[in-house]
């Protein structure tokens, strides 16, 4: 109400998490600008340490972010990575012996009660830890030996957007500063990311606005990707469950033809992931299996001519990136797609029914 009594309209639905996806060229070019003492400090003292092992903690959409990082450091390190079970820590009480591991938590809050203590009892088992989170002052940047600020700000929405980029490029930054020595090189590579960025997100929207409503009555989807898309596939599909109330599955496009393909069938929408390079190549089977069933695809970068032959395919194009940066870049329209069909199906993104900012599990 104002003060003369007149009610005030609430913000269109969506309207918050748009905000937060438009930001994210300029949370990506403050963290290139701003991040790189305090990255390289980080990765001295993971070089110092050369670790024999990582040990990656995180939940949801952070999960994402660790599933990236664990392609970068077994492709681009040559480091043996796992991704933790946090309740192996904390519910059962287990202590393996963590000596020259690194164990790096990921969290936008740092809040969560499970993985500061994973990363407390990770830190007790002798692992050097270093977490990357959203705020200085949290409890797990506070517990850890090293912190990664991902500078994304305030961030409006309960589904999460623009920290989840900003932790794919801060673990970008900190795992090739561990690689080389100095961020510069990977700052250097990085640095066309935010302009792409915001092109992208001007260029894509017209497209998904187009293809949102195909989606509006849908019951089940696939997303599928390979490699570095692989993460993107999965965070898709969670912002496909939590905004639109969407029962979305994720498999890599291996997986996929392992047997899911099997409930694949013309009233089957599949968003497909192609990045450039090993990745995008590796698609090649599933993208064939795709179109011969004509069935309803959606393509995620790729040739233009991928998927022209299949019914109902749709494509939205994407900047030529080195593959290791795709992510960063491919998740921009399913986010934007995630907001219009939430907004199509009646429903409100900034605010998932059932869901909060800081999910406290144990």
């Amino acid at each position: 109400m104002t003060d003369d009594g007149a009610s005030i309209d609430p913000a269109p639905a969506g309207s918050q998490m748009g905000l937060d996806i438009a930001e994210q060229p300029d949370v990506l070019a403050g963290l290139l600008a701003d991040g790189r003492d305090e990255i390289d400090a980080v990765a001295r003292q993971i070089r110092a340490r050369s670790p024999r092992f990582v040990l990656l903690i995180a939940r949801g959409t952070s999960d994402h972010a660790a599933l990236y990082a664990k392609y970068l450091l077994e492709i681009r390190l040559g480091l043996p990575v796992g991704l933790a079970s946090p309740s192996t820590l904390t519910v059962y009480g287990s202590r393996p012996d963590l000596r020259d591991v690194l164990a790096i938590a990921i969290s936008q809050s740092g809040g969560s009660p499970d993985l500061v203590g994973s990363l407390q009892a990770a830190r007790e088992c002798g692992a050097h830890t270093v977490a990357v989170t959203n705020y200085a002052s949290s409890a797990l940047a506070e517990l850890a030996h090293a912190h990664v600020d991902v500078r994304a700000g305030h961030e409006r929405a309960i589904a999460a957007t623009k920290t989840y980029t900003a932790e794919l490029l801060a673990l970008y930054l900190l795992l090739e500063a561990t690689r080389e020595g100095s961020a510069a090189g990977a700052m250097s590579a990085a640095q066309d990311i935010p302009g792409l960025a915001a092109d992208l997100l001007v260029s894509s929207a017209s497209t998904v606005t187009t293809i949102a409503p195909r989606y509006r009555f849908a019951e089940r989807m696939i997303v599928t990707g390979r490699g570095y898309s692989y993460p993107t596939a999965r965070e898709t599909a969670l912002k496909l469950m939590e905004t639109c109330y969407l029962s979305a599955q994720a498999f890599s496009g291996a997986d996929l033809l392992h047997g899911p393909l099997a409930v694949v069938d013309q009233e089957m929408p599949v968003i497909t992931v192609i990045p450039p390079g090993r990745g995008g190549e590796a698609m090649a089977p599933v993208v064939e299996r795709l179109v011969a069933g004509g069935g309803d695809v959606l393509f995620v970068g790729g040739s233009p001519a991928a998927g022209a032959d299949g019914r109902g395919a749709a494509r939205i194009a994407l900047p030529v990136v080195a593959e290791e940066l795709s992510p960063l870049l491919e998740i921009l329209p399913m986010q934007l797609l995630s907001r219009d069909l939430a907004v199509l199906r009646g429903g409100n993104p900034d605010a998932p029914r059932g869901l909060r900012k800081v999910t406290e599990t144990w």
